[in-house]
C-alpha cells in the first residue's frame, strides 16, 4: 500500500514540473518539463556557404527554385525585379505573404528561377518556395508559416484530356442521325 502511495506522490511531483534532478524520467524531454529556458527549435538552421537558405517551391506546372539572404527586401525573378516580372499587383502581393505574415518584410533578399505554367501557377510556386525557405533560415517562424496555411503544396493540377472525350470530361456532340 506505501508503493501506491509512493507513486502517487510522484505522479503529483510530475504535475508540478519540478523535478529533483535524480528524479527526472528518462522518457520527458526537458525543453517540455516548463525550465525557464525558451523552448528548443525544432529544426536545425540549413544555410548554405554564403548565408543563404535554399529551396523548392510547386503550384500547378511550375517551380520555382528559391535562395532567400538577408537584406533590404529585393526579389528579383529569372533575372528581372518582381514589378516588372509579375506586373499584376495581386501576384505581388501572393509572393509577400510569407513576409507578412512573420513581420519579416524588407529583411531578406530574394532571388529565384521559376519555370513552367502561367503567371498565377509561377507566383504561387515562387510563395511556396519561399516560405519554406523562410523556416529553413529561421526555424522558429514554421508554426506562423505552416498556421497560415504556406508550407503545404497545392495539389490541384490540369486533368488529363481522356480518349474517347474532347477535352478531359467534355464528350462530343451528340448526334440521333
Amino acid at each position: 500500500m506505501s508503493d501506491s502511495r509512493q507513486s502517487l506522490s510522484d505522479l503529483g511531483s510530475m504535475q508540478d514540473g519540478s523535478y529533483a534532478p535524480s528524479e527526472t524520467p528518462s522518457n520527458v524531454n526537458p525543453a517540455h518539463t516548463g525550465g525557464g529556458g525558451p523552448p528548443a527549435p525544432l529544426r536545425d538552421q540549413e544555410i548554405d556557404a554564403y548565408g543563404r537558405a535554399y529551396a523548392t517551391g510547386k503550384r500547378k506546372n511550375a517551380i520555382a527554385r528559391v535562395w532567400l539572404k538577408p537584406g533590404t527586401g529585393k526579389i528579383v525573378v529569372n533575372g528581372r525585379d518582381q514589378t516588372v516580372y509579375f506586373a499584376r499587383p495581386t501576384l505581388r502581393l501572393v509572393i509577400n505573404q510569407p513576409f507578412d505574415v512573420t513581420d519579416r518584410r524588407d529583411q531578406f533578399d530574394v532571388m529565384c528561377t521559376v519555370v513552367g505554367g502561367g503567371l498565377s501557377g509561377q507566383a504561387g510556386a515562387v510563395k511556396h518556395g519561399i516560405s519554406v525557405a523562410l523556416t529553413r533560415y529561421e526555424p522558429t517562424l514554421r508554426t506562423t508559416v505552416k498556421q497560415a496555411g504556406f508550407l503545404t503544396r497545392d495539389p490541384r493540377v490540369v486533368e488529363r484530356k481522356k480518349y474517347g472525350k474532347a477535352k478531359a470530361r467534355k464528350s462530343f456532340q451528340f448526334s440521333k442521325r
